[in-house]
């Protein structure tokens, strides 16, 4: 007895050539623009990276090897010996420079954020006459070059007695304009009309609705806004350069400036300013780790506001 195998279907003819037309049509994908951007961005990584791979190849070697071996050269590695000198130079002075900086940064960048956000809350949130017509003076304060206003404010400073103080340093960063114009975006974006007018049916007073509920929502925006605030009082050494004179009342980046001055005639100072450079970075590494989540949301929410 035969078995009768069952035909296969059959498959229209048109199939396989429609199939090919489809892959013919559909249009090839080019790695040329994804290959150049990625070579473009390594480019600019490198070029940024390679000034701290100097700075730790650098720190490790010894005053003579700083000469004797420039550039990415390997010397003798020293570099337990160049912190411990850098931590006992001047009976420990760069630890209390250190400390002023900590104090001028952390303390003034989170006064100075906390004014901003108010005051960008105040002008996105609030009705009131001339509202503005002051911010756009705010705005104008962005565009005022900070080194202008250095000899009115010390001349001011001087008045008041407070040349030559903490006060002098820690009140100049209380002001931010680009900070107000950044806290304002923020406000605008993370905080809808619609929740201010729910807290104040339930009857919350206008302080804690701020404290309560909005500011919570803008905890992106202030971290951002503190992040740039605290990376620029750490680098910056203009203001305390102008208003201090008192070495132990400097900021790092001014202490570290005059022991690289002070290299050109004691060489010794040289390994001294590398090894604080390397010690200076630590700060901002730490902060910008641990509010990188908060930092690049932020980032985020403004690009796309």
């Amino acid at each position: 007895m035969s078995t009768i195998t069952p035909s296969r279907r059959a498959r229209p003819a048109t199939a396989a050539p429609a199939r090919h037309a489809a892959r013919a049509a559909r249009p090839r994908r080019s790695w040329t623009p994804l290959l150049t951007a990625n070579g473009i961005l390594v480019v600019f990584t490198l070029y940024t990276l390679l000034p701290i791979a100097w700075l730790l190849v650098a720190a490790t070697k010894s005053a003579a090897d700083l000469y004797r071996h420039p550039g990415f050269e390997l010397g003798s590695f020293n570099l337990v010996g160049n912190l411990a000198d850098l931590f006992t130079a001047e009976n420990g002075i760069f630890l209390r420079w250190m400390a002023n900086s900590l104090l001028y940064s952390v303390v003034g960048s989170l006064a100075g954020t906390m004014i901003s956000v108010l005051a960008g809350y105040a002008f996105d949130k609030y009705e009131f006459r001339g509202r503005e017509k002051l911010y756009a003076v705010v705005l104008l304060g962005v565009l005022i070059p900070f080194t202008v206003i250095q000899l009115p404010i010390y001349l001011m400073f001087s008045k008041l007695g407070l040349v030559n103080t903490y006060w002098a340093i820690l009140l100049p960063s209380l002001v931010n304009p680009f900070g107000v114009y950044l806290a304002r975006t923020f406000s605008q974006g993370y905080i809808p009309n619609e929740v201010i007018e729910a807290a104040r049916v339930d009857g919350a007073g206008e302080w804690q609705t701020f404290r309560t509920i909005c500011l919570p929502m803008l905890r992106p925006g202030f971290v951002t806004i503190f992040l740039f605030a605290f990376t620029a009082s750490w680098n910056g050494f203009l203001t305390a350069m102008v208003m201090v004179s008192d070495t132990k009342l400097f900021p790092v980046a001014l202490g570290l400036y005059t022991w690289n001055k002070s290299s050109q005639i004691n060489p010794e100072y040289s390994v001294l300013v590398v090894a604080g450079a390397l010690v200076v970075t630590v700060p901002l590494v730490i902060a910008f780790v641990c509010l990188q989540r908060y930092w690049r949301s932020g980032m985020t929410a403004g690009a796309v506001k």
